[in-house]
């Protein structure tokens, strides 16, 4: 709703193959150029081959999900994480080392060849390897020790520190995969191939916007992640963006679609939009949303590709992709469903694709003083209704209700609701976690175990909640959030606490009722173990020690001690395990075969329990959507909440919301952030405005630099947008009528990265206003016209702000330092209102000829109130910066004799017009 330029952290631009939408540009290069711009530096007939062996590669990925083509960087600082692919084949003599490949750096380069684009974490026992340029890129990433073996450099890292390797990895721009092998040391020792290599297979890919999982996320308090050492977070916004562009040749519009996810909350947003020549709607998107991953076509225009390449630094991938698949989503725009199948086919690989099925705080923001938000997702939610402010005033004034009742209700639920909201977890965090069935079994008992004490609470809540509170909103809220949260009664009396947030999955479940494998599996292990203990009979009688028992040391099972000085009883088939100066331990035969079955069964248990916990999570899945509603209930709740403090603590007052009146009048006004900044001193100068659509509705604001015109016109923007999310505001009194978008041109930058001069900016922003205002919305425009020659400058600011009086009709308030626009208030008596920030000038004694001419003195009183200002008086601000005084002199003097050429030439003019005596009189009156 409100236009505005922010700096943006650093994204991944990825560029998808084939990916096109029906009425793309001709003009636009085709897809044999752009494939051939990626070596541009091979000959012709080396190009007809490079094209060929193309085309037959992407014929082969037309049957693979999705593999990544080849990758190239725009920017020197762009994390380039390929791995060159290998002239070596497994199996055969390194070239350079001479040596053959050993069975694991086969196994790695088969994985590495699938995944050339991903820097590959590889389980080997209890550590996890990096080899080739993966470690040596984890080396210089990681600050760990990176060494040759074999063929391969390698480097290593414990087990039990992969979750912050993985972070810091991802946080530094690389894709990361997690090899994980998939037999165990006991099933592997009974099968046929027991004496082969370890199966592994890649178990999950993590980059900036698909951090979800276990494997960085294996703690049991999710807050706990923030206090662990060397963990890089990610970001609060890890958004993924798709955007695709089509031209229509009839209008001349260029469409634009954007798909918006964000998996680690669940969040998916969509835009179908027409942009302007400049893309301002589409740059101002991206400011807005600052994706950490951008999808884009193979064939984007070439002034989108400048666009993102100036706003990020990039790496641009080629995905194979045909959109006819996704044809059938009817109720979506054309340029929607252009990016639909990318970010699925783009989320199957990193097995997230299944949220598309589901229909950062800086101190001096409107978001910094509204935000007394006590959990995660309530602070999300809040960053939502502040970026997007109601326009409905049935919603604003059932959440004004809401915020009023909690301001003035003295029951005792509300307080009782309030304590139950601190200190949560990150409930829509790990809910989507679960959803993707990447949760681990502390995270999923946490977040389960949170919900069903949430909802027992509010049940028992009940009957005060229907008794003691009038809120519509509130009501409806609180009385559908334990029904929401009931299903997860049902799951969490099927676990063990202990079993659960120790990550033991084989104790998982005291009813093994609906898991017949793992009680069929638990029953042949408890068979094995009678036997064993049975055996013990017979050992007694061959030791004829009656009170013989086994013992367990380090580890081994089932040892039968025997001293040494008996053991010419010990007969001969017995295996000897360990021995120490004094005893000896042994398993006999039968002990032997049915231990290798008892490690064979309990180890087919973890993947039996495994196989069980997926589909366990599979069926919780399946209350994700009524689950997330409820969360979302429990954030608004906290929003109101959030609310409700800021109005008690500032004094805030109840706006009037108006829906068929266009107006803002505002009575003792104050700036929200510039108040709280300056706390309990209680200076900042309160203002009124008055606008109305149908009356004044503009405001031509003049006085001198540094007056407190910006602070200004920045608060009114503030209160109108604090009054539609629903908030109260600081004020003494306001009424304010829905506007449709507020629209704002401040400030003086450049783009020359774009080829724009500060005034080209000025002009191309304000044409972009006069394109998209309404009569019912605000338009903010400051300091128009200032990049060129003063009489330019004001022709362009006059014939501008005159546009949007007349034709536009919007409220509108405009800062100038041009005197002439005031006269505008004679021509619109009835719709402008000239004002300025009130000061005391205390201009220096007058000097005779010759003498030096000394600036005025300016005290600023940063009150608004009627006429115009007839200077701006900026020497006074160039004696505040501590301009040298010889200079602020000279610069006096210039504007003293500057100011009598005007005078005299306007006195001049003056006289040519007189007529009469009467005239001539007064004329000679106000010249001397």
């Amino acid at each position: 709703m409100v236009s505005s330029r922010a700096s943006v952290s650093h994204a991944t631009l990825t560029r998808l193959k084939d990916f096109s939408c029906p009425g793309s540009s001709e003009s636009r290069a085709s897809d044999q150029v752009r494939k051939m711009e990626v070596e541009p530096s091979v000959s012709a007939p080396q190009q007809h081959s490079v094209m060929n062996s193309y085309n037959e590669l992407e014929e082969e990925l037309k049957e693979e999900p999705i593999k990544i083509k080849q990758e190239f960087s725009f920017s020197q600082f762009t994390k380039n994480t390929v791995i060159k692919k290998s002239s070596e084949e497994p199996g055969v003599p390194n070239r350079r080392t001479k040596t053959v490949y050993t069975p694991l750096e086969e196994q790695y380069m088969e994985i590495k060849k699938q995944h050339a684009d991903t820097v590959l974490c590889v389980e080997c026992g209890y550590k996890y390897r990096f080899f080739g340029e993966d470690a040596e890129i984890a080396a210089k990433e990681l600050n760990i020790t990176c060494h040759l073996d074999h063929n391969f450099m390698t480097a290593s890292i414990p087990t039990h520190r992969l979750f912050v390797h993985v972070r810091r990895l991802v946080s530094q721009g690389y894709k990361v995969g997690v090899v994980k092998q998939t037999e165990t040391t006991a099933i592997k020792a009974s099968s046929t191939n027991k004496s082969s290599l370890f199966t592994r297979q890649l178990h999950a890919l993590y980059t900036k916007s698909t951090l979800v999982g276990e494997d960085v996320n294996p703690l049991l308090k999710l807050g706990d992640l923030e206090q662990a050492e060397d963990v890089v977070q990610d970001s609060g916004n890890n958004y993924l963006m798709c955007v695709s562009e089509s031209f229509d040749k009839q209008s001349k519009d260029l469409p634009f679609g954007i798909q918006v996810v964000q998996q680690s909350i669940g969040d998916l947003m969509v835009d179908c939009f027409k942009d302007n020549v400049s893309h301002s709607e589409l740059e101002s998107r991206v400011l807005k949303i600052q994706p950490v991953e951008i999808l884009v076509p193979s064939d984007l225009s070439e002034v989108t590709e400048r666009l993102l390449r100036n706003i990020y630094v990039f790496t641009i991938f080629f995905f194979p992709f045909k959109i006819g698949s996704y044809s059938l989503c009817m109720g979506l725009e054309s340029p929607i469903i252009c990016c639909l199948g990318p970010v699925i086919q783009y989320l199957t690989e990193f097995k997230l694709e299944k949220i598309l099925l589901c229909s950062r705080y800086i101190k001096g923001s409107l978001l910094w003083v509204l935000d007394h938000t006590q959990t995660p997702f309530g602070k999300r939610l809040l960053r939502k209704w502040v970026s997007q402010p109601l326009k409905s005033v049935i919603d604003i004034q059932a959440r004004q209700e809401a915020v009023a009742e909690i301001l003035s209700s003295e029951s005792s639920v509300l307080p009782s609701l309030q304590s139950l909201l601190t200190r949560l977890p990150d409930l829509e965090r790990g809910l989507c976690s679960i959803y993707h069935k990447k949760c681990s079994t502390q995270e999923f008992y946490l977040i389960t175990s949170t919900l069903s004490r949430l909802s027992a609470e509010l049940q028992a809540l009940m009957p005060a909640i229907q008794s003691q509170l009038s809120s519509a909103l509130l009501k409806n809220l609180l009385l559908d959030t334990p029904q929401l949260l009931s299903p997860t009664h049902n799951f969490l009396k099927v676990l063990d606490e202990k079993a659960a947030k120790t990550g033991n999955k084989t104790e998982m479940f005291v009813d093994l009722t609906d898991f017949p494998v793992i009680r069929n599996r638990k029953e042949e292990i408890q068979s094995v173990l009678s036997d064993i203990m049975e055996h013990r009979r017979e050992v007694r009688l061959v030791l004829k020690n009656p009170s013989l028992d086994y013992t367990t040391v380090s580890g081994q099972q089932f040892l039968i001690e025997v001293k040494n000085s008996m053991s010419s009883i010990v007969p001969a088939d017995w295996v000897k395990i360990n021995s120490t100066k004094i005893v000896g331990r042994y398993h006999t035969p039968f002990i032997v075969e049915k231990h290798r079955r008892l490690q064979q069964l309990r180890e087919q248990l973890v993947i039996d329990c495994n196989h069980e916990w997926i589909n366990f999570l599979q069926l919780f899945g399946d209350h994700y959507y009524i689950l997330r509603k409820a969360v979302c209930h429990l954030a608004t709740m906290d929003c109101l909440f959030s609310l409700a403090q800021v109005a008690k603590e500032n004094n805030y007052c109840r706006p009037e919301i108006l829906e068929d009146k266009s107006q803002i009048l505002i009575m003792a006004g104050k700036h929200p952030v510039i108040t709280t900044l300056m706390g309990d001193e209680d200076q900042y100068v309160p203002n009124d405005t008055h606008l109305q659509g149908d009356g004044k509705r503009a405001m031509i604001i003049t006085g001198p630099n540094m007056g407190g015109k910006s602070s200004y016109i920045r608060q009114v923007a503030l209160v109108t947008i604090m009054a539609q999310l629903g908030s109260f505001v600081p004020a003494r009194e306001a009424s304010v009528g829905i506007v449709d978008g507020i629209y704002v041109r401040m400030g003086a930058s450049d783009n020359i990265s774009r080829g724009r001069s500060t005034f080209m900016e000025e002009l191309v922003e304000a044409s972009d206003i006069l394109d998209r205002a309404t009569s019912r919305s605000l338009v903010i425009l400051d300091e128009l016209g200032r990049g060129t020659s003063t009489h330019d400058g004001i022709a362009i600011a006059y014939a501008t702000l005159e546009s949007f009086i007349r034709d536009v009709r919007c409220m509108t308030l405009f800062v100038t330092h041009y005197p002439p626009l005031c006269e505008l208030e004679h021509l619109y008596p009835q719709l402008v209102g000239n004002y300025h920030m009130a000061f005391l000038l205390n201009e220096p004694e007058s000097t005779s000829d010759g003498e030096e001419v000394q600036p005025e003195f300016i005290t600023f009183l940063y009150q608004l109130i009627e006429g115009a200002a007839a200077r701006s008086y900026g020497l006074n601000v160039a004696r505040l910066a501590e301009i040298p005084e010889s200079i602020l002199r000279t610069a006096a003097f210039k504007s003293k004799e500057l100011e009598a050429l005007v005078n005299s030439r306007r006195l001049l003019s003056d006289a040519w017009s007189i007529t009469n005596k009467e005239a001539l009189l007064d004329w000679r009156k106000s010249s001397l």
